[in-house]
């Protein structure tokens, strides 16, 4: 569920912007920037925020 709501943001956001989010739990730490990276976006940072958050940082792809 959590990178549904990962793509909602992403679709409504420029191209070349860049989207904080936060994660907690092991599965969304590694599906969410493995299903941005297969969409084109472009993991900037993964890394603990608190001890059981992650912060993502991904930038929209541009279209060519």
């Amino acid at each position: 569920m959590t990178y549904v709501r990962t793509k909602l943001k992403l679709e409504s956001m420029a191209e070349g912007e860049v989207l904080e989010v936060f994660l907690r739990g092991e599965d969304p730490v590694k599906s969410v920037p493995r299903s941005a990276a297969e969409e084109g976006h472009e993991l900037l940072s993964l890394e603990l925020a608190a001890a059981d958050t992650w912060r993502l940082l991904l930038r929209k792809k541009r279209r060519l």
